[in-house]
């Protein structure tokens, strides 16, 4: 049985989807948080994720240490089937 904090991240990962698709008018890669699409813009040298990527991991850096690198290889590896 999931415990009730298990299920509110679920929800929260679930609007992340939600308000990229938004954002991007569709125009994103199915399941990828804001997170994940930051660190890939980035790495593709795009200013979105020049900007926004360092936004990001500094709200997270209490949480997590490279938020968006971790949010990109979760997925990664969630939808490649292997594990890190």
């Amino acid at each position: 049985m999931k415990t009730m904090q298990h299920r509110i991240l679920i929800i929260l990962i679930a609007i992340d989807h939600l308000a990229l698709a938004l954002l991007t008018l569709g125009h994103c890669v199915r399941g990828e948080t804001i997170s994940a699409a930051l660190w890939s813009l980035e790495q593709s040298g795009k200013w979105p994720g020049r900007l926004g990527r360092p936004l990001v991991d500094a709200l997270f850096y209490p949480l997590e240490r490279q938020h968006c690198q971790a949010s990109w290889l979760a997925e990664r590896y969630l939808y490649a089937g292997t594990q890190p």
